[in-house]
């Protein structure tokens, strides 16, 4: 075959820069988007903050356009015509939010017997003094270092009298208890940890052991939950009601408890419903999980991305606007493009003005993508919003996408991680998805919906007979729900609620 030019014409979607950008910015949450915008600030010097009293939204576009004009017809002038190439289409360059800001002058040097603190105070960030001036405690979201398990136990260590070897050992139990306060190590693995060859007395770890277990809190440092529990017993008055017969049932009839075999356990314990009510309520005050009193990790605060809330009987959403800062052109390096002379330089200044007008275009795009996805679901689930989870709608992202004609994956992207404050609390835009259900007069019922009106039912169920997941499904079946038993028990099961058996309780 002889090689041969041929011409097609077709069409081709590229990922520019600017719409990677846009993409990327879409799918930050407000914690990250606030993380983007501030490494841009600090890498990009023709972005600037704009505070709330001088951002000046309201720029008519035949001034933006005659300032343009000055800019380059100033250019022209001052480079010459060596550099008339590198300032022309300038013009297209200049955001609509250039504006000239207030600007402090800072002495070149100080003085040699004076430090900075001395004329600057460093100790107020912009943000610190913003908030004290509104009235509110520059030190209630400081970071303070949080006490842990580990340190609790190790701050009692120093109080015993433990020789070298036996705090060797104290150290190596204590690294080895976990958040919830149970050592899960045996004596070979702690001593192997420690990088003992020779093989180490179990009785000498298990004595430091049995210290151990006398800390605070008490239960800590137990190898399984029936230890747990009887060193909890164990610290009770002896003359505590019903403190035998406790300690009796957690030391041979733990199972039994467990399985809530009240029937059983009271023939093999020998007792009355009500005394055995009040050993098992005795048990029940212990905690099985000692060290989670202490383990607490730091608070974690979600920023909502939009609010919610009625308005003459309309449910109305707005953005929250202070996820992003408002971003604008610093008129100030703005103007030097057209005066430098040095190409290099030029061409830098230049590359940065348009990465700028990019990041505030893309930043704009993401929040009107959001407002648009976050009015639309509101819109569809607003019975939601007046009745609770069981009036919920079956949504999911391909209706939202028909509607607003966006990608599914765009839908995708706007609401993950992406948090609205409602009056029914801060819910992710993913909790408002959900599959449906056929209803027997052929309307459809939201997964959301089901799983409310079932954890309804068990909450209300007699506890002497709590219903089975047949005994649920039929009860939706008479609301005119089609759920298979099996659906039920996957419901059920996400909601972390146990089986019917395990509800089961022989006295209230």
């Amino acid at each position: 075959m002889k090689p041969r030019l041929q011409i097609r014409i077709g069409h081709q979607i590229t990922m520019t820069p600017q719409l990677q950008q846009a993409i990327r910015l879409l799918q930050l949450s407000s914690l990250e988007l606030q993380m983007e915008v501030q490494q841009i600030l600090e890498s990009n010097i023709m972005l600037e903050v704009a505070e709330d009293d001088d951002y000046e939204t309201d720029i008519e576009e035949n001034q933006d356009l005659d300032l343009a004009q000055n800019l380059e017809l100033q250019a022209q002038e001052e480079l010459g015509n060596s550099n008339s190439d590198a300032s022309s289409g300038l013009d297209n360059e200049v955001n609509d939010e250039i504006a000239v800001g207030n600007i402090t002058e800072i002495p070149d040097e100080l003085a040699v017997d004076s430090d900075w603190e001395d004329i600057y105070d460093s100790s107020f960030s912009s943000s610190d003094a913003s908030n004290y001036n509104k009235g509110k405690d520059f030190l209630e979201n400081q970071e303070i270092e949080t006490e842990t398990l580990q340190r609790h136990l190790l701050w009692q260590l120093e109080l015993e009298h433990f020789t070298d070897k036996e705090r060797i050992y104290a150290i190596a139990i204590i690294d080895a208890i976990d958040s919830d306060g149970y050592l899960r190590a045996s004596f070979d693995e702690i001593a192997q940890s420690l990088g003992i060859e020779t093989r180490v007395n179990n009785k000498e770890i298990e004595a430091v052991l049995r210290s151990i277990q006398k800390f605070d809190p008490i239960g800590v440092g137990a190898r399984n939950l029936k230890e747990c529990l009887l060193l909890q017993l164990a610290e009770y008055e002896s003359n505590t009601p019903f403190l035998k017969e406790a300690t009796t049932i957690v030391k041979k009839h733990l199972s039994l408890l467990g399985e809530h075999d009240y029937a059983q356990l009271s023939k093999r314990m020998k007792l009355s419903s009500e005394k055995l009510k009040e050993a098992v309520n005795l048990i029940q005050s212990l905690n099985p999980h000692p060290g989670a009193l202490l383990e607490s990790s730091q608070t974690t605060y979600i920023i909502p991305d939009a609010y919610v809330k009625k308005v003459k009987g309309l449910w109305k959403v707005e953005l929250n606007s202070e996820i992003s800062p408002k971003l604008r052109i610093n008129a100030h390096y703005a103007s030097l493009i057209p005066k430098i002379e040095n190409r290099e330089d030029h061409t830098s200044l230049k590359t940065h003005l348009q990465e700028a007008r990019w990041f505030i275009k893309s930043l704009k795009s993401r929040h009107e993508t959001l407002l648009k996805v976050a009015k639309c679901i509101v819109k569809r689930q607003s019975c939601f919003l007046d009745y609770g989870d069981e009036a919920m709608k079956p949504l999911v992202l391909h209706d939202i996408a028909q509607e607003l004609e966006m990608h599914e994956s765009t839908i995708s992207r706007v609401t993950t991680q992406k948090y609205i404050h409602t009056p029914k609390g801060i819910l992710e835009l993913k909790y408002f998805f959900s599959s449906h259900v056929a209803t027997s007069n052929g309307g459809e019922c939201s997964s959301t919906a089901i799983r409310a009106m079932i954890k309804k039912m068990v909450a209300t169920e007699n506890s002497t007979k709590p219903l089975s997941d047949s005994q649920i499904a039929t009860l939706l079946s008479e609301r005119g729900i089609k759920v298979a038993r099996r659906t039920v028990a996957k419901y059920r099961e996400a909601m972390v609620i146990p089986a019917s058996n395990e509800r089961k309780r022989s006295f209230v």
